[in-house]
């Protein structure tokens, strides 16, 4: 499935996101403008996915999907560029980056925080494989709500594949999770390596053997 979507025409939007805008809803520091000034060349709106541009109707925590296009000056973007975007902008976003003749979508998978539903939670980033900029674009997929097209457009995104009725935000957080104890099996490992100590090897062993069992419930395919 290809993250290239062509939206539709009456959702086009095409209008310069200007980064001083950018700079105060996000209260960026002067790091993060640098990075701006060093990266990105363009911000543009490029469509606003409504009630009132599809027909679909809202749903909680997705009211709008905003699709934004950023043409960059390097080949690559630092992550900090993008959530500072998100923070100013209270709606889930779609990003196409551009750079060379290629283009690259991502997005975090973003949800109103429980306690405080005028703040955000973001997801690391996800994104597709770096395409041509002319490649045909798929339709843009079939939904009943503004909820399920956006969990379609991170699905293209997500490469680890959902278990059978596994929801979005469970799947991103196995995802996480996949992450931490990837980086806990990987700190054990070295330790493993490092010991000189017979017993002490024995000990890390087993724990690195129980991190990597841990590991592969959370990696396979069906539940624990």
């Amino acid at each position: 499935m290809s993250a290239l979507i062509a939206y539709p025409k009456q959702a086009a939007f095409g209008r310069v996101l200007p980064k001083n805008k950018i700079y105060e809803h996000s209260r960026a520091n002067t790091r993060l403008k640098d990075l701006f000034v060093k990266q990105v060349e363009q911000i543009v709106w490029q469509y606003k996915l409504a009630p009132e541009t599809l027909h679909l109707p809202a749903r909680s925590g997705v009211p709008e999907i905003q699709i934004f296009s950023i043409q960059l000056k390097t080949a690559e973007l630092h992550g900090d560029v993008l959530r500072c975007i998100d923070g100013a902008i209270p709606f889930p976003i779609v990003f196409e980056l551009t750079f060379d003749g290629r283009t690259q979508v991502t997005a975090a998978y973003k949800r109103p925080n429980k306690s405080d539903a005028s703040r955000w939670v973001l997801s690391d980033y996800f994104a597709s494989d770096w395409l041509p900029l002319d490649r045909e674009r798929t339709a843009m997929p079939v939904a009943l709500h503004l909820g399920g097209l956006y969990e379609q457009l991170l699905h293209r995104l997500i490469p680890t594949p959902a278990r059978p009725q596994e929801s979005l935000a469970d799947l991103v957080a196995r995802i996480e999770l996949v992450a931490a104890k990837q980086r806990e099996v990987e700190k054990a490992a070295s330790r493993l390596t490092k010991e000189k100590q017979f017993n002490r090897k024995v000990e890390i062993n087993a724990h690195l053997r129980q991190l990597k069992n841990e590991l592969e419930e959370l990696t396979g395919r069906e539940g624990a």
